[in-house]
């Protein structure tokens, strides 16, 4: 672990992630809580949640073919000032006081092309610069790094929520991006691979998808992925929801609960980077969704805050273990040359994950936001162990 922060450019990469990690989970946190306060509607809250996702699905095959064309330093300057617009732009509404939800939806939406782009250009790129013996300890260091900013977006999100207000939430949210855009002008260029320069972006993505036909380990790392991202990941936009219904919970309140399941997986990360091995990847891969999929159905039923922290606590340390493995599992099942069109291909299976948000936001609608979250959690561990032929060989 030591040797990658001796790495400059996998320093670059890893503080633009952390500045974009910190600044998503801010403001997932601020705009369910200010949606639920407006609309008092769990399913504009899911739906809100969703729109960061819906990219990925419609545009991750497509950002992962670009991604080979494009010098990615590049790709990922603009990706961070894109994002930090938007958020300076809902920042001036709301001090105009004329912010409106659907602001935040189109807000949500954009942020969300910028998240596509993530694994086929920055988590690409820090393939590239740690290799593949180290990928697997490069992911742990990322992913440790994306939850623990779960602890630190959300608490600073609840706190300036409430003692600011929204603007305040998002005129942070662009400071926060300034040390991510110095840090990417420093990286090195990185011409685009000159056979996919040549290649439709079409046929770069049924290469891609044939590359995952004839590899069982990428058909069943890609199968567990769809589920998280169905039944799973949805689930975390009930949290402001349940924490200020339920658990009688304010904006600050709610932002610490938010916080366990990042002080969960920031644990699980770091135990994973210092003690697992490539053998243990599949066993901490399953192993992590199953964990984080039962303790959504404990959160969902806790009676107190303390039972549910311990649930979202418990859950970070099962996300961790499913996260880090993910792009790692894929990274080294897939040939050089394809890495990024495969990663874009991951993120179209978690941005399949809308339909789960559809699904859970009509659920809490009818049944409430604690009994919808639990459905989704035991529908998800039946479904994995109904897809067991697939994700076997992985």
């Amino acid at each position: 672990m030591r040797t990658l922060f001796q790495e400059r450019d996998f320093l670059r990469l890893w503080v633009s992630g952390l500045c974009v990690f910190v600044v998503r989970w801010l403001e997932t946190l601020a705009v369910g809580v200010f949606a639920y306060a407006a609309t008092g509607s769990a399913f504009v809250v899911a739906m809100l949640t969703m729109l960061r996702l819906l990219p990925m699905g419609l545009f991750g095959a497509f950002l992962g073919a670009a991604a080979d064309r494009m010098d990615r330093r590049q790709a990922l300057l603009l990706v961070v000032l894109s994002q930090a617009v938007t958020s300076a732009v809902i920042a001036g509404l709301a001090f105009a006081d004329a912010i409106a939800v659907w602001h935040l939806a189109v807000a949500s939406f954009v942020n969300g092309i910028a998240w596509a782009s993530d694994n086929p250009v920055r988590r690409a790129m820090i393939g590239q610069v740690v290799g593949p013996a180290r990928m697997g300890v490069a992911m742990s260091v990322d992913v440790a790094t994306s939850n623990g900013s779960r602890v630190l977006g959300p608490t600073l999100g609840g706190v300036v929520l409430a003692t600011v207000g929204l603007d305040g939430a998002f005129l942070l949210s662009v400071a926060i991006y300034i040390p991510a855009v110095v840090a990417v002008l420093r990286l090195p260029r990185t011409p685009p691979a000159p056979v996919a320069v040549v290649t439709p972006v079409l046929a770069s993505i049924a290469e891609g998808l044939a590359v995952v036909r004839r590899e069982p380990r990428l058909v069943g790392a890609l199968m567990v992925t769809l589920l998280f991202n169905l039944f799973g990941w949805p689930c975390t936009s009930m949290i402001p929801v349940i924490g200020k219904d339920q658990l009688a919970l304010g904006p600050q309140g709610v932002g610490l609960l938010a916080g366990m399941d990042g002080v969960g997986a920031f644990l699980g990360a770091v135990t994973i980077a210092l003690l697992a091995r490539p053998e243990h990847y599949k066993a901490i891969y399953l192993g992590g969704i199953t964990l984080y999929l039962a303790m959504t159905v404990a959160f969902a039923l806790a009676t107190g805050p303390l039972a549910a922290g311990t649930a979202l606590l418990l859950s970070g340390v099962g996300g961790a273990g499913f996260a880090i493995m993910q792009p790692t599992l894929i990274f080294l099942a897939t040939p050089v040359e394809m890495r990024s069109r495969i990663l874009g291909l991951l993120s179209v299976c978690i941005g399949l994950g809308p339909i789960g948000f559809l699904v859970l936001g009509g659920l809490a609608e009818v049944f409430g936001a604690p009994a919808a979250t639990a459905m989704m959690g035991l529908a998800g561990l039946a479904a994995l162990a109904a897809t067991r032929r697939w994700w076997t060989h992985i």
